[in-house]
């Protein structure tokens, strides 16, 4: 199995529905989503030109899929804007069915981008940093 790795950053604003702490609050993270796709390890070598995926495609795949949706976005669950309608009008918010908490937008994120990686070629982990030092985790 050979794998290959793209980083992406981007700036996302959330709050936790239900939580007891501070995350219940409207706050943001810079974000750090580390996105690893996995081939079959072929006789030898890799045909021309050589590369299981080009990262300029796997680079436009995830952006246009899921870092461009929630970048520079507010993001919430329905929970959260049924008990506050008045962000409704936030022309930069993204509303999914889960608490965007750094598990679930791991989630989202797969859900986002693996119908769209090219035959062959398998969605293997994703990491997201929500913090310097904390991370949640994918692994296929």
């Amino acid at each position: 199995m050979i794998q290959v790795t793209k980083i992406f950053r981007f700036e996302t604003a959330h709050a936790l529905h239900g939580y007891n702490g501070a995350c219940r609050h409207v706050h943001g993270h810079s974000y750090q989503l580390h996105v690893t796709v996995r081939a079959e390890e072929p006789e030898g070598y890799f045909p021309a030109p050589g590369i299981l995926i080009d990262f300029k495609d796997l680079k436009r795949t995830v952006n246009e899929k899921a870092v461009d949706r929630l970048d520079h976005a507010l993001v919430v669950s329905t929970a959260y804007l049924r008990a506050n309608p008045d962000i409704s009008a936030e022309e930069n918010l993204l509303v999914i069915d889960a608490e965007p908490s750094a598990e679930n937008l791991l989630l989202f994120i797969r859900n986002s981008i693996r119908p769209y990686l090219p035959k062959g070629v398998t969605l293997s982990s994703l990491r997201l940093y929500e913090t310097a030092d904390s991370f949640a985790e994918w692994v296929l």
